[in-house]
């Protein structure tokens, strides 16, 4: 266990390499945290491209892609399409690595908050876990139960990253925090939040019990959730009435309430959002789930987690109270 002393040894070494790097600007910092939006929520992306092209097992071992190397090397019983698209997506990995690791010597080097800190460094610590969890799912023949948290997990580091994007435009120093609706408003926006993470899972469940496995190996079919998929869709779509339905009455009430522009405006989006995304999931049920809409349905999934967690963030502001502000005069980090 590494003491309090090494603790602070190994901190102020971390900073020293940090500082050698030039002082983002807000602006900096704030499209930096958008990539990690980006990037958390493109991962997810690719690899429903990887399921429905049947590429999940195009690398049949993680970390390596063959035994013995990193690289698809050629293997006749795999299609090289399928090694190409299960490659490509375990490239992007190290992109989503990048970002992660741009915004935590941003914010570090901006001497940024600790709240916003602690944010910054659960992106590549996030990040860590999901290739762990990418390396399971592989090495157990994609169990659709393994798909299902590999997507639940990405969707929860999305809605992570877009609170550090606001995080990260708040100020830092001689600020209070206040809230822009009544509580009970928030509470509802949270509970808003939790039927969304239903829905996430239900259409993960729905994902496991239809077409697209991930691989079309005949002789070792990959199992799949024995469920009816008709009534997997029906709860699906249920929890998305209930979400969509809790997303209205926040509206009427915010209105109600004269909550702020910049919360209303949020919500509108949302709400755009979450329907467009019902009639791509309404298109997919009626013409048996085309590869290319699954693509599309897991980006709208991204889009209406962070959309909504946009709606959480803007009902409590940092209202500014003195001078400083995040670049001016930015917050002291601890040195222990």
């Amino acid at each position: 266990m590494i003491d309090h002393y090494h603790h602070h040894v190994l901190y102020r070494a971390f900073l020293s390499v940090v500082d050698r790097f030039p002082l983002p600007s807000l602006r900096v910092q704030k499209i930096l945290a958008f990539i990690v939006i980006l990037t958390q929520g493109g991962i997810a992306v690719t690899g429903a491209i990887v399921r429905v092209t049947a590429s999940g097992l195009g690398c049949p071992t993680w970390p390596q892609c063959f035994p013995g190397s990193f690289t698809p090397v050629g293997v006749s019983e795999v299609p090289v399409l399928h090694q190409a698209v299960e490659f490509g997506n375990r490239l992007l990995t190290f992109v989503v690595v990048l970002a992660a690791a741009a915004i935590v010597v941003a914010v570090t080097r901006a001497r940024r908050r600790r709240n916003v800190l602690v944010f910054a460094w659960l992106m590549p610590l996030g990040t860590v876990a999901q290739a762990v969890i990418g390396g399971f799912t592989v090495l157990t023949g994609l169990l659709w139960w393994t798909v299902a948290i590999h997507l639940v997990v990405s969707m929860a580091m999305v809605w992570l990253a877009t609170l550090l994007y606001f995080k990260v435009g708040e100020h830092d120093d001689g600020v209070e925090v206040t809230k822009t609706v009544p509580e009970p408003l928030r509470q509802l926006t949270g509970l808003s939040g939790i039927v969304l993470a239903a829905v996430l899972v239900a259409g993960t469940m729905v994902t496991g019990a239809g077409p697209h496995a991930g691989d079309k190996s005949i002789e070792e079919p990959v199992p799949r959730l024995e469920v009816e998929i008709v009534t997997l869709v029906h709860l699906h779509a249920q929890l998305l009435v209930a979400y969509l339905a809790l997303l209205v009455g926040l509206g009427f009430a915010l209105y109600a309430v004269r909550a702020t522009e910049t919360i209303k405006k949020r919500l509108w989006i949302l709400i755009g959002i979450v329907v467009a995304q019902a009639l791509v999931g309404v298109v997919q049920y009626f013409t048996d789930v085309p590869a290319a809409l699954v693509a599309v349905h897991v980006a709208g999934a991204g889009a209406c987690t962070a959309a909504t967690a946009a709606v959480w963030a803007a009902c409590r502001t940092h209202r500014l109270t003195g001078l400083g502000s995040a670049t001016e005069q930015p917050a002291s980090i601890p040195t222990t």
